[in-house]
């Protein structure tokens, strides 16, 4: 095995984690070097909400730019031990490129099940350069993935969306990573909610964390929708979502239950967020911060200055907001939030006016 490979291993979610995850001996090590994203600390979001302590999980970091990597490295490790040769998802963008990566380095074919239209091209072209198959379907990502747990009950495929419970598993590592990096869990932990498999994996890390003795407390949980796909807000699956933050537009979340058990066993809450409330977070992150995220990562941070501005922070005084996925995810919407590039004449004079 080449030296590069080895070292690769050796530093693999998998292998730091393996006493806290559903893995055997026979558990294939693949990796992309998935895990160990940065925490960083917001000057920024604790001038403007008061908190002493405010971090960035920043899970863009992660290979393939999403958080999604964390679970699918178990899930499709768990695959190919089980002896699958294809793996299938329904997706808004992150899982399909985490799928294909992942399956492509292990091996394996992938299918991916898509709604038309509603996926950012930065994510649409990363399931599509590592050589998934994928099929647009007229209709949103509850109708994607209704189909593709009916094929793969055929036996056809290994399902890896996060209703494999392979994905929660690696998904709660980085609950761990928090603790680890802060000595304890913190206060309070500010994340977007989709199809709702994060925050149930979140809290089942940092429970998990308290038992072990990683962590002597829990935090409270602060899950952020978008108004217009906010089901877990209305207490109804929304029949067609809308917003702008493409990975959170899902009306009926697979993970409904782990969410709210999660919300209402740390004493946190599920909020809405207008479109205007995340995109002013987005090109804030951006412009105050130097971190580039995707739009739907920006709802946590949007969340927790919602909150702020509410004074609903009582008894916090160290909270992490996790940043899902990299900016570069949905180029479309950091174009549309940035200034026209100015062409002008090649010299000193039209160049210096034009940066003033």
């Amino acid at each position: 095995m080449p030296p590069t490979m080895t070292a690769a291993m050796a530093t693999s979610l998998i292998d730091r984690y393996a006493d806290r995850l559903p893995v055997t001996p026979r558990t294939p090590r693949i990796t992309l070097g998935e895990g160990g994203t940065p925490l960083v600390r917001s000057a920024w979001l604790e001038r403007e909400t008061g908190v002493h302590e405010v971090w960035l999980k920043v899970e863009g970091m992660n290979p393939t730019g999403s958080f999604k990597d964390r679970g699918m490295v178990v899930a499709v490790a768990k695959a190919l031990e089980e002896g699958a040769t294809s793996v299938l998802c329904a997706s808004t963008g992150n899982t399909a490129a985490s799928a294909a990566a992942y399956a492509a380095r292990a091996g394996l074919r992938c299918g991916v099940v898509l709604p038309a239209g509603h996926v950012a091209l930065g994510k649409l072209t990363q399931a599509m350069i590592f050589g998934a198959r994928v099929v647009a379907v007229r209709g949103g990502f509850d109708e994607a993935l209704a189909l593709v747990c009916e094929l793969s009950a055929s036996g056809d495929h290994a399902l890896v969306n996060s209703v494999n419970p392979h994905r929660i598993e690696g998904q709660k590592t980085a609950a761990f990573e928090i603790c680890e990096s802060l000595g304890d869990a913190p206060d309070a932990l500010c994340i977007p909610v989709g199809n709702a498999g994060n925050i149930t994996a979140y809290w089942k890390g940092f429970v998990e964390a308290a038992s072990s003795g990683l962590a002597t407390k829990r935090p409270r949980m602060f899950g952020f929708q978008a108004e217009g796909a906010a089901p877990l807000v209305r207490g109804a699956p929304v029949a067609e979502p809308r917003t702008f933050a493409t990975a959170i537009r899902i009306g009926n979340p697979a993970s409904w239950s782990g969410a709210i058990a999660a919300r209402d066993a740390s004493g946190g809450a599920i909020d809405p967020l207008s479109d205007d409330e995340i995109r002013a977070s987005y090109a804030g992150l951006a412009r105050c911060e130097g971190t580039f995220c995707e739009p739907a990562s920006a709802a946590a941070v949007a969340g927790l200055r919602k909150r702020a501005r509410a004074g609903a922070l009582e008894g916090i005084d160290r909270i992490v907001c996790v940043l899902t996925g990299n900016g570069l995810k949905d180029p479309d919407s950091a174009r549309a939030s940035s200034e026209a590039v100015a062409e002008v004449g090649a010299t000193i004079g039209e160049v210096r006016a034009a940066l003033r």
